[in-house]
């Protein structure tokens, strides 16, 4: 999706990113875009047994990730996700890695208790209601 939809694509995500977590709380990467570095664990990556080659060529992902100085980092894709959530446990990074719909759900008040793993303890008792209360 980086490189298929080009920035125009790029700049609607950032601007529900932005309506979502505030734009004050918004830290972009450099480089970005189309032009973001990719995280290693696209394309079959994850799954091809190269544990060890897709954790090498992540590190280029983590360091631009540190660089941000940000908290959280939204990962695209599953299997972004994954790499990404990998590459801050293993270089003890310290950043959590969350999908775009669980901040989504979070500020809606409809993001479960078992939804809520990649969370830091920051957000994770975070409620817009109350968890017992029917919608």
């Amino acid at each position: 999706m980086r490189k298929s939809f080009g920035d125009a694509i790029a700049e609607d995500l950032r601007y529900a990113v932005k309506a979502v977590i505030g734009e004050e709380n918004f830290v972009d990467m450099y480089p970005n875009k189309s032009n973001n570095y990719c995280c290693g664990g696209g394309g079959g990556f994850l799954q091809s047994g190269f544990k060890k080659e897709r954790l090498e060529y992540g590190k280029i992902k983590d360091q631009q990730i540190k660089d941000t100085g940000a908290t959280y980092v939204i990962a695209a894709c599953h299997n972004c996700h994954a790499q990404i959530h990998e590459l801050s446990d293993v270089y003890e990074s310290h950043y959590q890695v969350v999908h775009f719909w669980s901040l989504l759900a979070l500020s809606l008040g409809i993001l479960g208790p078992n939804e809520r793993a990649y969370l830091g303890d920051d957000l994770k008792d975070v409620w817009v209601f109350h968890p017992e209360t029917e919608m």
